[in-house]
Order: structure tokens, then C-alpha cells, then sequence
């Protein structure tokens, strides 16, 4: 559904079973959701604003059990914990999914693709970095709708677009510019578009997206890297003070 078409009623509706949930959240955890931008967040954490509104949650701690250390991924548990988000929750989280990743050409968007789904996996499982997490989103979810009725009185979900836009346009970054009634919002909405982006790319059209092919077999010998990709490298390790490591063509003794 385009955004301009959302309304109140909106409400999202899964077109993916547990077992494929678990098996992107399996996905997500193995490396996806660390962010490029991480360091720069943490950093900048350490002197957010405590100006501007903030929801005051009582969550409660997810005291399901995970499933083990040595998960098969290949066919995952049915239901190893409870789904926590709302409806409402999920509306909104899938509102604000379809911004990140828009529907664009041939390129589906993060709804089409269950990434809402993915989401609610994520914050509903028992390990510590997952629950850190479901704190951040909650509050991050809770804080978009309590601006959207001081600005519109109406849930973030029945906004126009242009109102929803001009919400998403005071948080959709977070650095040393933001300002200090928008940062904790900030740097909330920032840990929420790396997990929709996270998910989304971990999804096979996601991954069409990027142009990545994986394990694909070549034809005849391996060509090795290209020129290109040795200069590269060569570059990257002299700003390291690595360039004995740089890359060396083998020659025949």
C-alpha cells in the first residue's frame, strides 16, 4: 500500500509463517543488523539531549526461553517465544518501514517483503542485544505517535503524507547537527532504519536489489581480483600501516 493511501484502518497483515521469521532473524543476527554507522552512534551517544518529550514505557523483560546455541536455521522452531508487538505497533512499524525502503521499479518495498514481520521477531526474542533493542524501538515507536497527536492530534498511522514527512524529516538523522529536542529520537529511529534496511537486504529481493549473486560458480580457472579491487586494497592498508600485507602476485620459481 503507497503511503499516501494509509489511513487509520491500515493494518498490516503478515504474509510470512514463524519458521521463515526465525530463519531471517537467524539471518539478521549473523551480521546484517551491525551497522556501518555504529561507532559514529555510540559516540554520539554519550552526549545526547535529554530536551523534548519522552514516553515513560513500563516494559516488562521477555522471560521466554531462546533456543539454544546451536540453532538449526535449515527448519527452525515453530514458536520458540511469543510475538510482543501490538497491531497498532506493527501498523506503525510497517508505515515507517515503507518509507525506508520505498517500492521502486521492479524493487519491492520493505512491507511487500515482510520486513515488519522480521521486526517484531527481532524485538520479541530473549538475548540481551535483541532486548537492548526492543527498548530503543518501543520507545522510538511510542515517541513518533506522541508527536504526531502534539503536532496533528491524530496517530502517526492516519496522518496525511505531508504530515507524516514532516515528522520523519526533524528525525531522520542523527549526528552533531541534531537538534538537542531530536536527538534521542534520533538516534532510536537511526537503530530502527538499520534493522529495516538490515532485513530487507537479507531477503532474497533485497539482495537482487543490491546486485548480490552469491555463491556462483565460475567457468574454468579463478581469475583472481581485478586491478581495481588490488588497488583498493593496496590503499586501504597503506592508511593502515599495513602494506607488507598488500596483495602480491605469485611467481613461479
Amino acid at each position: 500500500m503507497h503511503n499516501e493511501d494509509r489511513v487509520d484502518s491500515y493494518k498490516y497483515i503478515s504474509g510470512m509463517t514463524r519458521r521463515e521469521s526465525l530463519k531471517w532473524l537467524g539471518l539478521l543476527a549473523a551480521g546484517s543488523a551491525v551497522s556501518l554507522s555504529a561507532g559514529c552512534s555510540k559516540a554520539l551517544e554519550e552526549k545526547i539531549s535529554d530536551k523534548g518529550h519522552w514516553p515513560d514505557l513500563d516494559l516488562q523483560p521477555i522471560t521466554a526461553k531462546g533456543y539454544g546455541t546451536d540453532p538449526n536455521m535449515v527448519m527452525p522452531p515453530q514458536s520458540p517465544w511469543p510475538l510482543t508487538l501490538t497491531q497498532a505497533q506493527l501498523n506503525l512499524v510497517a508505515v515507517l518501514a515503507d518509507y525506508i525502503v520505498p517500492s521502486e521499479g521492479n524493487n519491492p518495498s520493505a512491507t511487500e517483503v515482510n520486513v515488519p514481520s522480521v521486526i517484531d521477531e527481532w524485538v520479541s526474542s530473549p538475548y540481551n542485544g535483541q532486548q537492548k533493542d526492543r527498548v530503543t524501538i518501543l520507545h522510538g515507536l511510542a515517541w513518533i505517535d506522541d508527536e504526531a497527536v502534539l503536532r496533528y492530534k491524530a496517530p502517526f498511522v492516519a496522518l496525511k503524507k505531508e504530515q507524516q514527512t514532516a515528522i520523519l524529516n526533524d528525525i531522520a538523522y542523527f549526528d552533531d547537527e541534531t537538534p538537542a529536542q531530536f536527538q534521542r529520537i534520533g538516534n532510536a529511529f537511526l537503530r530502527f532504519k538499520n534493522l529495516v534496511l538490515g532485513a530487507y537486504f537479507c531477503t532474497p529481493q533485497g539482495c537482487k536489489d543490491i546486485g548480490y549473486l552469491g555463491n556462483v560458480p565460475i567457468a574454468g580457472d579463478y581469475p583472481g581480483p581485478t586491478d581495481e579491487a588490488k588497488a583498493h586494497l593496496d590503499s586501504v592498508l597503506a592508511e593502515l600501516g599495513l602494506t607488507e600485507y598488500a596483495y602480491q602476485d605469485s611467481v613461479a620459481s
